[in-house]
């Protein structure tokens, strides 16, 4: 009987982490970490708020000593906020930028000696919208460039290692990420208003008309198998064909473009 590696995935209770243990687990057993559960899945789950590195640092000690290593992780726990920067709140603001950047670091640091052990993988969820920033998503847009920046940063430091990391840029994916966003819309100006609710709608509909989040967990698992992971993989031809417009077409053109789309 073939023995399964370690998986460690961040947010596996719903949407793409939880494709992504769904796709993986004839082939590892999955821990869960996620601040709510489902045990019917058949995760390993752990609740735990993942900007609680004191405990994430003994589940990950934990985790170890039970199997013995760690061979996967997948940084995918986060959340969204749509609304205009000057009417977003700093609590938000802070809270976002904690758990979608700032514990993917953390969780980086605190499991990267373990997974040196197995020549691990570490695959960080990362969006298109860190390539091509929405208005109105700003603040999430600037912790998913953070994540992608931060994952080629770390690709190289552990290198020699033999851990392997990659950044995985969704696009629109249909989740109930969409209906969880925190929508700042605290505004008297009904005018302003109305047009911020416009953009955010128009997001919102583009979300509920994309693929399932099997759709990156398919790719995330190839990437998972992969002998040389790419640094970066974007997920849909038509997200692929935008990205490589970024590449190709000025800043300003394609800021444009965007602004015409989202703020009309």
């Amino acid at each position: 009987m073939k023995t399964k590696k370690i998986a460690v995935i961040t947010g596996a209770s719903s949407g793409i982490g939880q494709a992504c243990g769904q796709r993986l687990k004839n082939d590892y057993i999955i821990y869960n970490l996620s601040r709510s559960i489902k045990a019917e899945q058949g995760f390993v789950d752990y609740k735990v708020d993942i900007n609680d590195y004191i405990r994430v640092e003994e589940i990950a000690k934990e985790i170890f000593e039970k199997e013995g290593r760690i061979d996967l992780l997948i940084n995918n726990a986060g959340f969204g906020i749509a609304g205009a920067v000057e009417h977003s709140s700093a609590e938000n603001i802070y809270a976002l930028i904690d758990t979608n950047l700032s514990a993917q670091i953390s969780l980086c640091r605190i499991f990267a000696g373990y997974l040196k052990k197995s020549k691990g993988r570490i695959i960080n969820i990362s969006s298109v919208g860190g390539v091509v920033p929405l208005p109105y998503q700003a603040v999430y847009s600037a912790s998913k460039a953070g994540v992608e920046i931060f994952s080629k940063a770390l690709a190289n430091e552990l290198y020699s290692s033999g851990v392997k990391v990659t950044a995985i840029l969704p696009g629109d994916v249909k989740t109930n990420f969409t209906k969880s966003r925190i929508v700042e819309n605290n505004i008297e100006d009904k005018s302003v208003k109305a047009h911020i609710d416009k953009s955010i709608k128009k997001v919102e509909k583009d979300e509920m008309s994309g693929k399932g989040p099997d759709s990156v967990a398919k790719v995330v698992a190839k990437v998972a198998k992969q002998k040389h992971p790419p640094l970066r993989k974007t997920v849909g031809f038509s997200y692929k064909c935008v990205v490589l417009l970024t590449r190709i077409l000025p800043v300003r053109m394609i800021n444009f473009i965007v602004k015409k789309l989202y703020c009309k």
